[in-house]
């Protein structure tokens, strides 16, 4: 058995009847290069051969009584591969949308705490003979990284699938007496106080460090060096985004050339990352402006950052976050991709000063009966609707293999990847880049955002004025 991280248990302690904490993606393949044709059997004992590299597929939750500590990932005694590996059809020819549709349907459901905590869908009857796959993983086993990882162990780097056999056969645990679990919890919580007191005083001398930059970074007359500092929580503005949520989901999926987003990184001296939040926040803008709901002050993303180390376990949690801002009150794209550039670097390092693991250290003295209450408490209250946002939408930037990849021989022509949305933050963006393009993933409350479709319609035209804009740069007067 594995105790779950303290930061793995928050995404189970912050679920909700409204917010499911389980991140999903949907990848879509080409059949034609599957010698001897596609099949769904060959697509399921593609999954059972790889079982193996994948640990928390074949792991469940055993919760500790009275929620005295962290649960535990165990061997699933019951493990049952048909419950988790389903099958689905659209009405053929189906197209983005109605995959867009399907995914959405999923997502809207929890998963199951009694068993492993992911499913996956093949999906047939997609236009042009192709095939899906849709997955959902809950994110106490994964973050955006890890889900990389996890999805590339699936795959092939060529059409022949290049199988490994498990060095151990696998062991299915006897699921233990609470009273054992009970001790071993009482025996790891006698222990944390040691723990309590090393991390208050990292944290307080990250804090320290922080309040010299900040002094370093102001002339005398307090005014800043080198424009606005990152945003802080809780000082976003309210958007039609930032409100209580309901269990429902609406999806949308997009691609972008990825030479698009690197001409403009170039160009303009920026990250890859900055052009792919300038992008969102240019979009977002648009969409808003429309509906004459854009506020003066700029919005402000949640970012996530991965502090994964070759230590750590690739295939679970190691993830921390850091406000930017979104420029969404600058009118020029150029304007508006110079100031992101600057809040994520000012962000960074004050990510950096803060330390990388301070997050994920506190929430291993967590409460798990306290947490759990505090979330349904909030998400039941509507009290998202009475505070200031602590940010207006998340913009995940998660990197892929530029090289094709394969599945049961059959290749991956693009992969959309989808995080959870919550109370305060009814979207969620996430762009995953694989070959030659970078494919976003938007979901949404279904209420809170009927018309998700208009808002995927902003992402094209504003990397077309940011393109347009860089070339300018690059073009002699």
């Amino acid at each position: 058995m594995q105790r779950l991280s303290g930061l793995d248990a928050a995404f189970l302690y912050a679920e909700t009847a409204s917010v499911h904490m389980h991140v999903g993606s949907a990848l879509v393949f080409d059949p034609s290069t599957v010698e001897g044709g596609y099949s769904f059997e060959r697509m399921r004992q593609t999954v059972v051969a790889r079982l193996h590299e994948v640990p928390a597929f074949r792991q469940r939750l055993v919760m500790v009584p009275f929620d005295l500590h962290h649960p535990l990932w165990l061997n699933d005694p019951d493990f049952d591969i048909d419950y988790h590996l389903r099958r689905a059809a659209l009405p053929s020819p189906g197209g983005l949308r109605q995959l867009a549709d399907l995914a959405a349907d999923i997502l809207s459901r929890p998963l199951d705490r009694s068993r492993p905590l992911w499913e996956m869908w093949i999906v047939e009857g997609l236009d042009d003979d192709r095939v899906a796959a849709i997955t959902k993983i809950h994110h106490a086993a994964i973050d955006g990284i890890s889900g990389r990882e996890i999805a590339t162990t699936m795959l092939d780097m060529n059409p022949e699938p290049d199988v490994t056999q498990p060095e151990e056969p696998f062991e299915p645990a006897r699921v233990p007496s609470d009273l054992s679990v009970l001790a071993q919890a009482v025996a790891e919580r006698i222990r944390q106080p040691r723990h309590l007191v090393e991390t208050a005083y990292r944290t307080a001398k990250a804090a320290a460090k922080l309040g010299l930059r900040e002094l370093q970074v102001r002339r005398p007359d307090g005014e800043e060096r080198e424009g606005a500092p990152p945003p802080v929580p809780f000082t976003a503005p309210r958007t039609p985004f930032n409100t209580s949520i309901t269990p429902h989901r609406r999806v949308e999926f997009l691609s972008l050339p990825l030479d698009d987003i690197k001409k403009v990184k170039n160009a303009f001296s920026v990250t890859f990352n900055d052009v792919v939040l300038a992008v969102c926040g240019g979009a977002v803008r648009g969409y808003l402006a429309e509906r004459d709901e854009l506020p003066g002050q700029p919005l402000v993303a949640w970012v996530p950052i991965s502090v994964r180390d070759r230590s750590g376990d690739g295939q679970r949690n190691a993830v921390s976050a850091m406000l930017t801002s979104l420029a969404t009150d600058a009118e020029d794209p150029v304007e508006r991709v110079q100031r992101i550039a600057s809040s994520a670097r000012k962000g960074k390092r004050q990510h950096v000063t803060i330390g990388a693991t301070t997050l994920t250290d506190w929430t291993e003295f967590a409460a798990p009966a306290l947490f759990s209450r505090a979330a349904r408490l909030y998400s039941s209250s509507g009290m998202a609707d009475l505070h200031r946002p602590l940010y207006n939408v998340v913009v995940s930037n998660v990197p892929g293999p530029r090289r094709p990849l394969y599945f049961a021989g059959a290749k991956l022509d693009s992969f959309y990847a989808m995080g959870p949305v919550i109370d305060g933050g009814a979207l969620n963006i996430t762009a995953m880049s694989y070959q030659d393009g970078v494919f976003f993933g938007l979901i949404a409350c279904r209420e809170t955002v009927p018309d998700l479709t208009q808002l995927a319609g902003h992402f094209e035209p504003t990397l077309a004025e940011l393109r347009e804009a860089a070339q300018a740069q690059e073009t002699p007067a």
